[in-house]
């Protein structure tokens, strides 16, 4: 072995990875976005979870209850109820995470001692309530301590949708957006990169295709390989691990099928700016880490910053699991939860038109 030779192969290497900027961005590029989003965004501790309250004593203590929850930062109280109905309402359309109930013998029940003094209601469809929930039930609350003949228990914890606190249950409908994820961008991120690299394309160029029929011939088929998709991991989520589906399947697929869309615009988004296959997959993947990280799959999306928050929101993932959750666990409606649904709209829109115009049916 030469020393020389070996020399020219490494520098004919690094110019070549010079020259594919792309590549050379994935390697400064995914430890950076990796350290940033694990450094600010991840942030196992739950804060400010949106909760309501029910205050049914009304008196100077159970005001100052409510007051130090507040001051825990982990609640965020956006609403003050009259009756229970209203809890169930807006737990079910996902607007709030918990509900903290103040019984009228709340007086009585810190000098018995004998019952919870008061009641957090929590929606067991998301792990990160749960884990808010933990820490309440550990928040020392001096008020009610004080002043009391006995020691009650500080709190009783109602796990709504999820009584059990079964793991799959939570995490079986998030894993169908981020398998569709997956398969859906990877897939059409490499639909037209592929007919480029294999000489289709000049065939393509004879046809009258325009650039929307192509994009969309292009989409239609993985359309239905993702619905596929989803009912054979519904079938699988309820045979195998018994993950109930309380809303309409109706509602379901409309859901997965307006998801299904969005991941493909993305991918087809992919494969205008990609050159080769290579290419076309080091973008999904980039794409891919950050949903996945962000949407609330994976870690609190009320424990991140509010920065990341509003990064969260460009992602259709984190919209696709708000409805999916929420129609299978929670029993919502699509009308209940159509501010995602419209956010999933608006994706598809704004993304698959801006592929259909840096589309051009041409070899360069």
């Amino acid at each position: 072995m030469k020393l020389s030779r070996l020399l020219a192969v490494v520098t004919k290497e690094l110019r070549q990875l010079r020259r594919d900027r792309l590549t050379f961005g994935m390697i400064v590029g995914i430890p950076t976005l990796q350290l940033l989003l694990f450094g600010f965004a991840i942030n196992l501790d739950v804060r400010h979870l949106p909760a309501a309250v029910l205050d049914e004593a009304g008196t100077w203590r159970s005001r100052e209850l409510v007051a130090e929850l507040a001051s825990s930062q982990v609640l965020d109280f956006r609403h003050r109820l009259a009756v229970p109905q209203q809890a169930d309402e807006l737990l079910r359309r996902g607007e709030i995470g918990a509900v903290v109930v103040i019984p009228r013998d709340l007086e009585r029940r810190l000098e018995t001692g004998g019952e919870p003094a008061w009641q957090l209601v929590v929606d067991g469809a998301d792990q990160s309530v749960q884990a808010a929930a933990r820490q309440l039930a550990a928040f020392p609350t001096a008020s009610l301590r004080a002043g009391t003949k006995a020691t009650p228990p500080a709190v009783e914890i109602v796990n709504l949708y999820n009584p059990q606190r079964r793991a799959p249950v939570n995490t079986v409908p998030g894993l169908i957006g981020v398998i569709l994820t997956m398969t859906m961008v990877v897939f059409t991120a490499m639909a037209i990169v592929r007919e480029r690299e294999r000489g289709n394309m000049e065939m393509l160029i004879a046809t009258p295709l325009s650039s929307f029929e192509l994009t969309l011939g292009k989409v239609l088929p993985y359309i239905g390989i993702g619905l596929i998709q989803v009912t054979l991991i519904l079938l699988l989520g309820i045979a195998v691990f018994d993950v109930p589906i309380r809303g309409g399947l109706v509602d379901v697929y409309v859901a997965a099928l307006a998801y299904i869309s969005a991941a493909l615009a993305l991918g087809v988004l992919v494969s205008t700016l990609a050159k080769t296959q290579f290419q076309a997959m080091q973008m999904a993947f980039f794409l891919f880490l950050p949903q996945i990280l962000l949407s609330g799959f994976m870690f609190p999306y009320d424990g991140m910053p509010r920065a990341a928050q509003w990064l969260a929101e460009v992602f259709p993932l984190t919209h696709f699991l708000r409805l999916i959750r929420g129609i299978m666990l929670r029993g919502a409606s699509l009308d209940e939860l159509w501010p995602s649904l419209a956010a999933l709209a608006a994706f598809i829109t704004i993304v698959l038109s801006i592929a259909v115009r840096r589309f051009r049916k041409r070899l360069d």
